[in-house]
């Protein structure tokens, strides 16, 4: 039997960095299910169309296929065929997701898609309700956080490298403002689930966080008698 591992938290508290860490270390797929939600967000920018619009972007979710496939180990995401790897990190597409990702019809899209893969491999899938929603019965849960100011930070730093212009200030008030939209969603907000080990990465290296992780993995597994 396989092993699923969700993963969840609020951004910047380093949940890709960390599950991609342990999906190696541990030899198991590692799914973004943010990636997919960055996916749709690039579809509906490039469409036009306004984004707290949800009736025109429910409309839009039919003419949407995403699929994830796995080359060298590394996940890949086509966008109606096309593969947008190297499209959907940039801020804007990340904002775009972050409004649209709240609609129902934007959820329900990718939910069977995520289910499917976590049915057929051993998996870390990491998001913002994977615990709650989308695995609710996974072997092991995982909430990782962070302090909302060490969050900011490292976004900060991360769009410096990428010559993106901006201030702290301006980006701790975007995580804060991202952090209040994801936690009061009507549809699958970010919450803790009942049965997650919490992980705090605000005093702990990416290498200690994901060692911790993977120490819980093994474990479950022992416990369990499945297979990592």
């Amino acid at each position: 039997m396989s092993i699923r591992i969700a993963i969840d938290g609020p951004a910047g508290a380093g949940k890709s960095t960390i599950a991609k860490e342990a999906a190696r270390r541990l030899s198991v797929i590692y799914v973004d299910t943010g990636a997919m939600y960055r996916a749709l967000g690039l579809y509906f920018m490039r469409k036009g169309l306004d984004l707290h619009d949800e009736a025109a972007v429910s409309a839009a979710v039919p003419e949407t296929s995403v699929t994830i496939g796995f080359e060298a180990g590394e996940q890949q995401v086509l966008l109606n065929g096309e593969n947008v790897n190297g499209l959907i990190r940039t801020l804007e597409v990340g904002e775009a997701a972050s409004v649209t990702s709240s609609y129902g019809a934007v959820r329900a899209h990718l939910l069977e898609l995520q289910r499917d893969l976590a049915r057929r491999h051993s998996v870390i899938m990491d998001g913002r309700d994977i615990g709650t929603t989308v695995l609710p019965d996974a072997e092991l849960k995982i909430f990782l956080t962070a302090d909302v100011r060490i969050r900011a930070k490292r976004r900060f730093d991360e769009l410096a490298a990428k010559g993106v212009s901006t201030t702290l200030e301006q980006v701790e008030a975007e995580v804060r403002e991202r952090d209040e939209r994801d936690m009061n969603r009507a549809v699958s907000p970010l919450r803790q689930a009942e049965d997650a080990a919490v992980v705090d990465t605000s005093v702990l290296s990416i290498g200690e966080a994901t060692a911790v992780i993977c120490a819980l993995a093994n474990e479950r597994a022992k416990e369990r008698g499945l297979t990592v």
